[in-house]
This record gives structure tokens, sequence and C-alpha cells, in this order.
């Protein structure tokens, strides 16, 4: 979209309207913008991870390392590390810069979420399923796991017996601060806790929810933070400046802001997510296919986008622009919501003027005169002067300075690699074919790619050799 072509009063609004466009690169189970919103990370069902460039919407590099379902993904600040957890009991963290796994940590139980420290992207947090959480560093070869407390100290009282009570919670979601001195963490029972990063210790929890919180979310500046829970209700918190050094976190009174449910039909809600600045609250529901959006501010239901046509899990806001992106659950398609904005013409030529019906043009006396070639040759020479800048990219209106010189993912012309939707290859001049599911995976098997090409050829193709071939 070129922004100096659209109306400014388009670009002020900041919720979408409408279904505009549909992504797909195989079953898209969870999605993710970088902070900079130029990239879109789709894990998938079968443990790929595609990249999409948000301007073209095409698929700008692929990511194989797991061999199941992809769980979470998280980036770093600066968009160049991407971490990935799945269903095969493991962390990967990606140099999106060749593409390569710096590191790989495997666990003992199935992940729920795993989140990026902002600063460090050799440090983060992990909860799983059934098991402490863990935040994890690392930076070295071997990385060191250490165990999150499960036994939170309250305000005004003294550790409690985790012997007194029988079934212990477990994390079942983290999200850093934006400095990332704390951490958030919200459990199986409903309790929201706070712990210090540095110390691996509780400084607060409270009571929640009476039912498992099942995603947390903060909001790009850390000072909000909206929380689903399984009892069917969204809540909004405000958050203090954690960075205040008079701040003592001890002693803090978080209450809830707001309160998010469909008291009629009781709808269960999938996913909950933020925008940027903070002033809406989106949630996906599993019992339609609609996208609930409610103001903040006011705690009021504004806006329900629909035409997904299938039950959505996963939904993200852009960083900077008002899109919304939404993978569905069936078919594994990613869904986007946005603003149709028609195209300004006259800011591009100051005399275009949009007309409603046909208009008889009266051409001025020397308007197609026909002009004498030296002259048309001057032009020429005097235009092939002037100096063009092909080379600097200005950023757009809505990036903001904050990311000059930020990392930039290089282009991929690998085909096999940036392929489309169809997953096809070319077996001829103009035949293409769709590949085959096993293609390409002999990393999973630990086999070489050669070894079983020449081995599985008669196989593959479907075709019986003959004895003595």
């Amino acid at each position: 979209m070129n922004l100096s072509l659209v109306d400014p009063f388009i670009l002020a609004q900041d919720c979408p309207e409408t279904l505009t466009g549909k992504l797909r690169s195989g079953s898209s189970s969870q999605i993710r913008f970088n902070y900079r919103g130029d990239l879109l990370a789709s894990g998938r069902t079968d443990g790929i991870i595609s990249i999409f460039d948000t301007e073209t919407c095409g698929v700008a590099r692929k990511l194989r390392g797991h061999t199941a379902a992809i769980a979470t993904l998280s980036w770093s600040k600066d968009g160049r590390y991407l971490l990935s957890a799945g269903s095969d009991c493991k962390c990967v963290l990606w140099d999106l810069q060749d593409g390569s796994r710096l590191r790989t940590v495997r666990f003992e139980a199935l992940i729920y979420t795993a989140e990026l420290h902002p600063s460090n992207h050799f440090l983060f947090a992990v909860s799983l399923l059934s098991a402490p959480a863990l935040l994890v560093d690392a930076s070295a070869e071997i990385p060191k796991k250490h165990a999150l407390p499960l036994k939170l100290l309250q305000p005004g009282r003294r550790e409690e017996d985790g012997s007194k009570k029988a079934a212990k919670p477990h994390t079942t979601a983290a999200a850093f601060i934006n400095s990332g001195d704390y951490l958030l963490t919200a459990t199986s029972q409903g309790r929201l806790n706070i712990i210090s990063t540095a110390s691996c210790e509780a400084v607060l929890s409270f009571q929640l929810s009476s039912a498992p919180i099942t995603t947390m979310r903060l909001t790009n500046s850390g000072r909000a933070v909206a929380v689903n829970s399984a009892d069917r209700v969204v809540r909004t918190l405000h958050l203090p400046d954690f960075s205040d050094e008079k701040l003592d976190v001890g002693n803090l009174r978080l209450e809830v802001e707001h309160k998010f449910q469909d008291v009629v039909n009781r709808l269960r809600w999938n996913y909950v997510s933020l925008s940027p600045t903070g002033e809406y609250v989106t949630a996906s529901t599993g019992d339609n296919h609609d996208i609930y959006v409610w103001e903040r501010g006011q705690g009021s239901l504004v806006k329900i986008l629909e035409h997904s046509k299938e039950e959505l899990y996963t939904v993200e806001w852009h960083p900077n622009k008002p899109l919304i992106a939404a993978a569905g659950s069936e078919s594994g398609r990613i869904y986007l919501w946005s603003i149709v904005a028609p195209q300004r013409w006259s800011a591009l030529a100051p005399d275009f003027v949009e007309v409603e019906e046909n208009v008889e043009y009266i051409e001025r006396e020397d308007e197609f005169d026909i002009q004498p070639l030296e002259t048309l040759h001057k032009r020429r020479l005097d235009a092939e002067d002037e100096d063009v800048d092909v080379l600097t990219v200005e950023p757009p209106k809505a990036g903001g300075s904050e990311w000059e010189g930020a990392f930039k993912m290089p282009v991929l012309l690998d085909i096999e690699d940036s392929d489309s939707e169809d997953e096809i290859e070319a077996v001829g001049a103009g035949q293409y074919r769709r590949k085959s599911p096993g293609r390409n995976k002999e990393w999973m098997e630990g086999g070489s790619g050669d070894e079983k090409k020449v081995n599985g050829t008669a196989k593959a193709n479907g075709t019986k050799r003959r004895r003595g071939d």
C-alpha cells in the first residue's frame, strides 16, 4: 500500500473492519508478528515455520527443525532471532540472518508457552505441562535451567506449606515485563505471579480467577495485560511502570480493570490479544467463527469481525497497522482483517479531479501541438542529468524512527524454500506436481538425502523395476 496515496483520515483509524485477505503455507497452528511488523511467523502442524513478508504476503523463508506441531512462537526485539516451541518437547532458537539453529533445548514435558527476554535472546521462560516453569539461559552450549517457584509468597503472609494441598498448581503462561526485570506467570489455579528475573524468586502473588488461566498477553508498552481464563471471562489489568526505582513491587495492589464476556451465549474464548496501543482487546471464540473486539477504556463491545467460515484460534494484532491476523483451526489458513483504503490520486497529481459522470474534455490550443525534435532531445538530456537515489529506503510513516538501522532479513531466492501454498515442484517443461509429504524431510530420520534418493527412486515414482535392471 502506497501511504502517500491514502487519505490521512483512513490512516488514523486503528480498528480493522473487513476481511481483506488470506495467507496459506501448510496448516498453521500458531502465528506471531515481530516487533517491527514486517514479518509474520507461522508455526505449522508439521513442525515447519513459514516466515511471511507482510508487504508482499509471500513466504520469505521456511525453517525446519521440529518433528511435531508448533506450540508457541516468540520474537526478539530486533527481529533477528525467533524462538519456537513444539509438541516434540523442545525449543529451537533461530537466527534469521542465515536461517540456522543457534540452540536446541529439550524438555521432559509438553510445552505450554515459551517467551524470549526483551534484551537477551539467549534467555527465555518456558511453562511446562504438570511441571514447574523454567527460566533457561542458553548462552552456553549446555543451557542452564532455573526452576521458577511454585510456592509463592502472598502480601502480608508467610510462605504457605505446599504439603497442605494435594494438588499443586503448574504454570500455564509466562510473559516478560517490558524491561525484562520481572516475569509474569499464570497458574492452573487462576493465580497471577510476579517473579524477579535476576533471583528467580516470587515477589508478588494474588488470586485473579477461580479457573485456570489459559492465555496472557501484554501490550508493547508493557503497561496493560489481558488474561483469558477457563471461566469464559477475559480480564484486563493496568500495570505500573516497573522501571521506576521507587516502585515497591512487593506491595503492589493490582486490580481487575474490566471483565469481558458474553453473558447471553456464554462463549468460550480460545485466544486473547491486545492492540499495540492497548485501546482494544480482541478474542477468538470456539463456539462460532467470529472475532470480538472490545474497547478497553469503556469496556464495551465495538465490533465483531466475521466471514472466516471456520473456528479461529490464535489471533494477533499488527504492531503498527490496523490489521488483525487469525489462524483457522480446520484449514490452517491465516485470515487478515484490515481497512480498505481508497487511494487518493490527488496526492500524486495535484490537478487530478474525480468525476462522477463523463465530462467532455476541452483541450487547450497548444496542448497537442507537435514539438520539435530538438526540444524533445534537450528535455531527455536534462532528465538524464538528474541523480536518482535507488538505495535509500525511507521508513513508512507508521513505522516511526524507532526501527532505523534495525535488522532486515536477507532475501531468499531459492524457489524450494520460498514456494507457495501448493508446495509444487517442476518436473518438466511447463509441468508441475505437488510434492510428496515426506520430500525434503530426510533430516528428521537422520539419513542423508542422496542415500534415500538412490534407495527410494522406484518406490517414490510409483514404478516397478524389472529383475536384472
